[in-house]
């Protein structure tokens, strides 16, 4: 992610603000922060309180081809982040996928930001059973609200670790140097993912309030024609109607209820389901449609994946 340390080389005469900058590599991130060469060319560690950023590359578009996790713990800007700005609190951290859009909303100097950012390319974990997992860790894409608030201890934790990269980043590249790095990512990661729990804990009335919100939005949506005119919602629906990421709203549904955004959706179109097949002499293909499918299959499919059979035996068997 971008919001770790913001791009300054580039002469201010040459952006403006409807451009957008890509970064591609390590390499080309560094060198646009104007910091030391990297050490590794899939991973780096940067120092905050070593970048800054210039006239010319604030309200510019950023996106890296990168991953990446930044810690501030002194931050004189708001980082804008889609349609919102990121207001950096003492200790906050924040997860970024490749592709996603930031813009820096202001100026700031050398030495103005303190903390850490770690990117590390996608090619890095090829081949280990990150990439396949990678998709767990779903602060990579929380919302600008969403950012993980850490105790000391906490922070001291994640610091250790970091430390721990940047010295594996300077050590001889070897045999060994790829498992080592995706490794010490991983336990990074596990580490985020665990203080997001105890978040997600501490912060349980208002997480309830979101639950009981989102609760009435399905059901609503179920019991409307907006299914049959808009046909079946998705899971950014809904965060978008409670102003969170889709990741950020699985996640907490999950805490709360053992069931994520699209299980709880699925839930509530199978008994949406349920009630038409038994209260009605409609087709299960004219009740597919109105449920919102394109296509009547794949409506049988789901319904029997979750049920245990087809629309039509269940039809049967309750009758």
């Amino acid at each position: 992610m971008l919001a770790g340390g913001f791009i300054k080389k580039l002469n201010h005469k040459t952006v403006n603000m409807n451009r957008i900058i890509h970064i591609e590599s390590i390499t080309q991130l560094l060198d646009s922060y104007e910091v030391e060469k990297p050490k590794h060319p899939l991973v780096a560690v940067v120092d905050l309180s070593k970048v800054g950023v210039s006239e010319g590359m604030s309200h510019v578009k950023l996106t890296a081809n990168l991953f990446s996790i930044t810690l501030k713990t002194k931050s004189p800007l708001q980082l804008k982040y889609g349609r919102s700005f990121i207001d950096f609190a003492e200790g906050s951290l924040y997860g970024c996928a490749p592709g996603q859009v930031l813009e820096v909303s202001e100026t700031a100097s050398v030495g103005d930001f303190e903390g850490w950012a770690l990117y590390f390319h996608p090619d890095l974990i090829l081949g280990h059973t990150l990439s396949g997992k990678i998709s767990d860790y779903g602060f990579f894409d929380y919302e600008t609200n969403e950012a993980l608030h850490l105790s000391e201890q906490e922070k001291e934790t994640l610091n250790s670790i970091i430390e721990k990269i940047d010295e594996e980043c300077s050590t001889n590249i070897d045999e060994f140097s790829r498992d080592v790095l995706v490794s010490s990512i991983e336990f990074l990661l596990n580490y985020i993912r665990r203080y997001y729990s105890r978040q997600f804990i501490t912060r349980k009335t208002q997480n309830t309030d979101f639950q009981s919100r989102f609760e009435q939005l399905i059901k609503g949506y179920f019991d409307s024609e907006k299914i049959e005119v808009d046909g079946l919602p998705s899971v950014q629906y809904f965060a978008n109607s409670l102003h969170l990421s889709p990741s950020y709203l699985s996640d907490l549904l999950k805490k709360e209820t053992g069931k994520n955004a699209q299980e709880q959706i699925h839930f509530y179109l199978i008994e949406k389901a349920k009630y038409l097949l038994l209260n009605s002499e409609t087709t299960v293909s004219e009740i597919a449609y109105q449920l919102g499918f394109e296509h009547p299959p794949y409506f049988s499919r789901l319904f029997k994946k979750k049920v245990g059979v087809s629309p039509s035996d269940f039809r049967s068997s309750m009758n």
